[in-house]
């Protein structure tokens, strides 16, 4: 059987990239600023719809950073932050040297359950220890309850952060994922439905925001003929080069939106007779099918169909092993209700990138199915 590489989810370029790029370096806008810059915040604006104002930065995990710092989280703040998702939502919480609170998911999108967030709220409440800000993840693309949880963050007046970092192209109620919280944040890692190599951009509904965010992410250099600083500053601003990337995927987003949505439909359609569940969409809910998730019988299973399809050569991962299980944040808070580790012991993401091939993709479910 052929055993050429197959990925989990890897850059697929559109064929434009070069153009952008090639006009960054004929003007030598070789720089965290420049017009690709400018225009690939100007698409992705008028992309997530009226109001909304995007600064391109050099990582979603820059974005969620920023975003504490302009929701005023301080040293020894708490933060209620999802437990099911990549450890780049939490870290941002302990480099403001404030402190996560683990909030367990529902079954319906596996994201933050309402029931757990409020329960933690009025426990950390009567505990006298009001939480400062709330992350919220759309999991694999997959959005949140956001009626719900935006209900709740108004109730108690809390920041409001989404981590739609694999979400672009999902929608909820016809509202585009990135655009619920206070501040909303996106990445365009290698990995992503999009690109820009490595970056990602803040997401917000006010222009002054954007102001401060990219002050902030370009070293808080203040207006003056000197280098003058007021503010500590980082160096987290999108290059224009990297942007030009992103103009080029921009152009195909809905297109690599389709085929991810397609590949999920051909695993649904073809196992749907092997005993392996997959995470439907609820009323109301666009998954842009990022990562195709599988859920098996048990954690043994799970692993022999990894471990097959890793000595075919394909790669799987197991669905994200929560924060309040991993040993950096075992000192942290936590409320639980076994939904997320059962999640990760049982789940598995499969190859779902765009550029995925039909004899690949027909390799994997020959695979298992054989498994």
């Amino acid at each position: 059987m052929n055993k050429n590489k197959v990925w989990l989810s890897s850059p697929h370029m559109s064929g434009n990239e070069m153009k952008y790029i090639q006009q960054a370096f004929d003007t030598n806008w070789i720089a965290p600023i420049g017009p690709n810059v400018n225009e690939f915040e100007n698409t992705l604006q008028i992309y997530l719809g009226e109001n909304n104002h995007v600064a391109a930065l050099n990582s979603g995990t820059a974005a969620i950073h920023l975003a504490l710092m302009l929701a005023g989280v301080t040293q020894g703040d708490e933060v209620l932050c999802q437990s099911f998702t990549f450890s780049a939502s939490a870290n941002p919480i302990l480099y403001m040297g404030a402190k996560p609170v683990f909030i367990d998911s529902e079954r319906d999108t596996w994201n933050m359950c309402p029931k757990v967030l409020e329960t933690a709220i009025l426990d950390r409440l009567e505990k006298g220890k009001k939480p400062k800000a709330i992350v919220v993840v759309d999991s694999y693309g997959m959005p949140a309850k956001w009626d719900q949880i935006a209900e709740i963050a108004k109730k108690h007046n809390l920041f409001l952060i989404e981590d739609a970092a694999s979400a672009l192209g999902s929608n909820y109620k016809n509202q585009k994922c990135g655009t619920f919280g206070d501040i909303g944040i996106i990445s365009f890692n290698g990995n992503k439905i999009i690109t820009t190599s490595g970056g990602g951009a803040l997401v917000c509904n006010h222009a002054a925001i954007k102001e401060k965010a990219v002050f902030l992410a370009t070293q808080a250099r203040d207006t003056a003929p000197h280098y003058e600083h007021t503010h500590i500053g980082y160096n987290y601003r999108m290059s224009n080069v990297l942007a030009g990337i992103g103009r080029g995927q921009l152009e195909v987003l809905q297109d690599r939106v389709a085929a991810r949505r397609k590949i999920y439909a051909i695993y649904k359609n073809e196992l749907k007779h092997t005993g392996l569940q997959f995470l439907p969409e609820p009323e109301g809910h666009f998954s842009n099918r990022w990562l195709s998730c599988i859920l098996t019988e048990s954690f043994e299973i799970r692993e022999k169909i990894r471990i097959s399809l890793q000595k075919q050569n394909i790669e799987s991962r197991p669905l994200w092993k929560p924060m309040h299980m991993q040993p950096v944040f075992k000192e942290y808070a936590s409320y639980e209700n076994g939904v997320s580790e059962n999640l990760f012991k049982k789940g598995l993401c499969l190859p779902s990138g765009s550029n995925t091939t039909e004899n690949d993709l027909q390799r994997i479910i020959y695979l298992l199915k054989e498994f």
